[in-house]
């Protein structure tokens, strides 16, 4: 049997299929679409189930693809084993409803002994053990009999749950006799590694009913699936898929970076290390390339744990720093043909894990130190599980998720409490929704004011008559309400815009006759828009025929900043790159946010040139134009939507030419000229991986520059010059306050060294070790750090509790010496118990640690639990 790389085997398996009649799809992305069962893509068919239930059409009744997965169940074990991996690619061929089972198998075989020249005495097959018809096409083909194995359903019968599933045949590679059982029935089916299921066929014909009989499918359909791994192994005479060519370059790329040995005398726990950062490097870089961004929930989760899991272990193997970002190129030179969107997304795949690469090596030294902490605290105890509320200050304070935290316990032989870490964070979810109600207007809560459908024609007009279908006052449905009293007013039809979509409500007025009723704002229930405001005058009655119109002014100024949000998003897009999606939004009639995908701070040159492409945009006076399509037609004509959000089957497209089109349900200008003009007000980080961009359109920049204008003059005044002369005037103050900085530094520094000789001199002996306790006022921490060196140059066997007092708050420093150290104490243990006396509590390394602290009056207390712990 030749040869054959990984890329080579899926090329092959592509142009055969072709060759076949099948349409060439591309891989899915890793993200299901319309697929709220998955969190990520780990199949080849999954992409594919509404074609299979008949809820979409395929774009062609034969199809192949090689398709991207990730699966984490089996996460624990990647490393261990040779054939664990949570990326991997699935091969697979399809029919939906077209050829059947012969036609399946008999190009199955084509496929392995004609294209792939397999040897054909080291293959097997299995069917099921009624399916007849698959036993007599593998006999046609010319597969011994004593080749082909009847199993059960556990083996051969896909189904799940009710509705469509079938029998199923897999193809076996025999690896030989070494890796059997030595059983003379050995064969597909027993337990020992002698025999790798490598290719299976799906023969959908049946409907599983509700009372357990199965149906004949009108049109029964074939889903094949073959791991390109595992076949990449058995073509290349390898046992591990770490061995596989393309994920051999990988590996040796880990190996150079670490500088270590793989696969010798005793790099067994090393080996482990290598392996998951292979591993993961793979994932990482396709869910990134696919648009996953790293944070605290769903597939975000998932990559976060994947690159700190793999940061992690290379701090194990000895690589210091950032180092996965540059092994991230390996992995695009070996599948970036293949798959060139990871190409093309290249820097900012790097880029994203530099940046989480980051975060967490600010805190993993100070985890795997309080990890440690705890786990001597345990075998003090006689103890072996790890608290849940420990486990969550790991994952809430330091970024440790919580399985990374239960494996690097069970790596020193304990374990997690994981139940107590979920009741941890359960209660966390509560105290913020708790938090959520109390801000949340509750007036209107009431299942009442679902009354239908109400009709909103607020894009073509700003008034308009309506009928009063209900009232709602204090919560419940009433007949009429009156002068004074605050209500909600449910109309028949609108123009005034709800809440929603982040765009805020219109406002304005409901009369009838005499009676007049204020709308300060709209909220939609069900279908049903609430009016809310305050009777300004007379008597409002169900029934009552009303006129309704919205503050025009006010609703002018709204469209402004909601067009800008869409123009806003397009150029981020052109300048940041196409994997900026929003995630939120806020549309007023005084300024917009926005908030969206990104793993980094945009830079000043960026934000000026969004900025300067919005306001071409705006001076070009696009027309803005509204459509409404099938959400079909609208994705197909290339409409931006927002990922997860709901759609019906008919969309609302709003147009600004062709620089922007977005699905959309807002209300906006006619041309984009009637923004004025758009300038960012700032932008920041508002959670892990989303940025937010605050910005302003024409009806606010006078005030602004009025703002702006006073605040120059004001801080002019200040520093006694006049606006032309503050740039001067302020680089002229920062140079002198620099001086008197490194002056003051200078003084401090002289001070400190004369400092560091008394306190050697007067330290106390206990237990044979010199204990130095000193209080400081007005000293920085950093300070007592350079003391505390300053020290340990100049004598050894010394501990050091230093307090520093600043503007009421306690700090408290410990600092051993090296030798103190190698004796066996823990400044970051000691500095938790030196704390508590104070009421407070830190932590930190074997030979610096500080705490803070919330009573200083206890402070005498707290040097003498140090003279204590050193007894």
């Amino acid at each position: 049997m030749e040869k054959k790389g990984l890329n080579e085997i899926r090329k092959l398996f592509r142009e055969f299929y072709v060759s076949k009649g099948h349409y060439p799809a591309a891989s899915a992305s890793l993200i299901p679409q319309n697929d709220k069962s998955l969190l990520l893509i780990n199949s080849g068919m999954a992409p594919l189930k509404r074609y299979f239930a008949g809820l979409e059409t395929p774009p062609a009744k034969r199809m192949t693809t090689c398709q991207k997965c990730v699966r984490t169940g089996d996460i624990e074990n990647v490393g261990k084993t040779s054939r664990h991996g949570t990326f991997f690619e699935m091969l697979g061929n399809f029919s939906f409803g077209d050829y059947f089972k012969e036609q399946s198998l008999t190009w199955g075989w084509e496929f392995l002994f004609d294209v792939l020249e397999m040897p054909k005495d080291k293959i097997w097959a299995t069917v099921y053990l009624d399916d007849d018809d698959a036993y007599a096409i593998w006999k046609k083909l010319g597969m011994p009999e004593d080749r082909i194995v009847r199993l059960g359903k556990d083996d051969n019968f896909w189904e799940i749950g009710l509705g469509p599933c079938g029998p199923c045949s897999e193809i076996y590679f025999d690896r030989g006799e070494e890796y059997g059982c030595g059983k003379p029935d050995c064969k597909p089916g027993c337990d020992c590694d002698r025999y790798v299921e490598f290719w299976n066929h799906v023969f959908t014909q049946f409907s599983r009913e509700e009372d357990g009989t199965y149906s004949d499918l009108a049109h029964p359909n074939i889903d094949t699936g073959m791991g390109l791994e595992r076949i990449a192994c058995i073509m290349q005479g390898v046992d591990s898929i770490f061995d596989i060519d393309t994920i051999r370059y990988i590996l040796n790329g880990v190996l150079e970076k670490a500088g270590v040995a793989y696969e010798a005398e005793g790099t067994e726990k090393t080996d482990v290390s290598v392996r998951i950062i292979t591993d993961h490097l793979r994932s990482m870089v396709f869910m990134i390339g696919d648009g996953i961004t790293p944070s605290n929930e769903g597939r975000g989760y998932v990559l976060r744990r994947l690159i700190r899991r793999a940061a992690r272990h290379g701090k194990t193997l000895g690589i210091k720093g950032s180092f996965l970002s540059d092994l991230a190129d390996r992995v695009i030179d070996m599948s970036g043909e293949a798959y060139p969107e990871i190409r093309v997304k290249q820097d900012y795949i790097k880029k994203m894990i530099a940046a989480e690469e980051e975060k967490f090596e600010a805190t993993i030294d100070q985890g795997n130190d309080i990890i440690s902490g705890y786990v001597a605290e345990l075998d003090a105890a006689g103890e072996t599980v790890l608290p849940g509320d420990k486990v969550f200050r790991l994952y809430d304070t330091y970024g440790f998720p919580p399985e990374l935290t239960e494996e690097i316990l069970a790596e020193l032989g304990k374990t997690a409490d994981l139940e107590g870490f979920a009741r941890n964070m359960e209660k966390q979810k509560e105290l913020a929704r708790q938090g959520r109600k109390v801000t949340e207007d509750a007036a209107w809560d009431t299942e009442a004011v679902n009354m239908g459908v109400t009709s909103f024609f607020g894009y073509d007009s700003s008034f308009g008559e309506a009928t009063v279908l209900g009232l709602v006052k204090n919560g419940a449905l009433c007949d009429s309400v009156s002068e004074g009293d605050e209500a909600a007013v449910i109309l028949d039809r609108t123009p005034f815009y709800a809440e929603m979509g982040g765009q805020i409500y219109d406002t304005g007025v409901i009369e009838c006759g005499p009676a007049s009723f204020s709308v300060s704002s709209v909220t939609k229930s069900h279908d049903t828009f609430l009016h809310k405001g305050k009777v300004a005058s007379g008597t409002l009655r169900t029934g009552d025929k009303v006129f309704a119109s919205i503050d025009t002014a006010r609703r002018f100024l709204i469209p402004r900043n909601h067009t800008a949000t869409h123009l806003l998003h397009a150029a981020l897009r052109e300048v940041l790159g196409d994997h900026v999606h929003q995630s939120g939004s806020s549309v007023t009639d005084k300024s917009l946010r926005f908030d969206f995908d990104h793993f980094e701070a945009v830079s000043h040159d960026d934000l000026a040139r969004i900025e300067k492409i919005v306001n071409e945009k705006i001076f070009e006076n696009i027309p803005v134009t509204t459509e409404v399509l099938s959400i079909d037609e609208a994705k197909a004509k290339g409409a931006t939507a927002l990922f997860g959000e709901k759609y019906g089957e008919s969309v609302r497209v709003v147009s600004c030419g062709s620089f922007s089109m977005e699905l959309c349900g807002g209300t906006h200008v006619a041309s984009t000229g009637q923004i004025g003009s758009f300038h960012i007000v700032q932008e920041g980080g508002v959670a892990a991986g989303i940025r937010r961009i605050e910005a302003v359109t024409a009806s606010e920049m006078p005030r602004m520059i009025r703002t702006g204008l006073d605040l120059i003059n004001e801080i002019s005044a200040i520093v006694k010059t006049n606006p032309n002369g503050l740039a001067a005037r302020l680089r002229e103050m920062t140079e002198e306050l620099k001086e008197a900085r490194k002056e003051l530094a200078a003084y401090k520094k002289a001070e400190m060294g004369d400092t560091a000789g008394d306190l050697i001199a007067k330290a106390a002996q206990v237990n044979g070790i010199s204990l130095i306790r000193e209080r400081f006022d007005g000293v920085t921490v950093d300070e007592l750090r350079n003391l505390s060196d300053d020290i340990k140059k100049r004598s050894g066997n010394t501990a050091m509790v230093f307090a520093a007092v600043n503007d009421g708050k306690l700090v408290i420093l410990v600092s051993l010496t090296d030798d103190l150290v190698e004796k066996g104490l823990h400044a970051g243990k000691m500095v938790k118990e030196i704390a508590s006396a104070c009421g407070g509590g830190g932590g930190g390394k074997a030979n610096l640690a500080q705490a803070g602290a919330r009573d200083i009056s206890k402070l005498e207390d707290a040097f003498a639990v140090a003279e204590n712990l050193l007894k």
